[in-house]
């Protein structure tokens, strides 16, 4: 079974998220969106377009989408098949999250490492 078959996603929280998102806009060029981040569509080794994206988003510090993990960070995998692979998580006594999520912008699940960092994983809808 395939597991982590790319970065969908890294978020981190700031105390400011917006301030912190114009300065990476000035600074770095990155082209932070009305909805707090930033989308990077993938291209080959030749620069042509290709399926696939990695978003860049900032959270406030008290924003408890990172919760259970205390964590101010947290990096979104994209995976092929999600609940097999949570049922195979679990079996090797991984700690999953109950909860899963379903909608226009595909399935996400969520593991603690060892750590106590949240990851999130994801399926893109299909075509993506």
């Amino acid at each position: 079974m395939k597991r982590v078959t790319g970065i969908g996603g890294i978020f981190f929280q700031a105390k400011d998220p917006q301030a912190l998102c114009a300065w990476y806009k000035e600074h770095l060029g990155i082209d932070v969106q009305d909805w707090g981040g930033a989308s990077f569509d993938w291209v080959d080794d030749q620069g042509n377009p290709t399926t696939g994206s990695t978003n860049w988003c900032t959270f406030a510090k008290d924003d408890d989408y990172f919760a259970p993990s205390s964590s101010p960070f947290m990096v979104n995998y994209r995976v092929a098949d999600l609940l097999p692979l949570l049922d195979a998580l679990r079996a090797e006594g991984c700690n999953v999250l109950d909860k899963t999520d379903e909608s226009d912008f595909g399935k996400f699940g969520w593991v603690i490492d060892p750590e106590g960092n949240k990851i999130e994983l994801w399926q893109p809808p299909v075509g993506q």
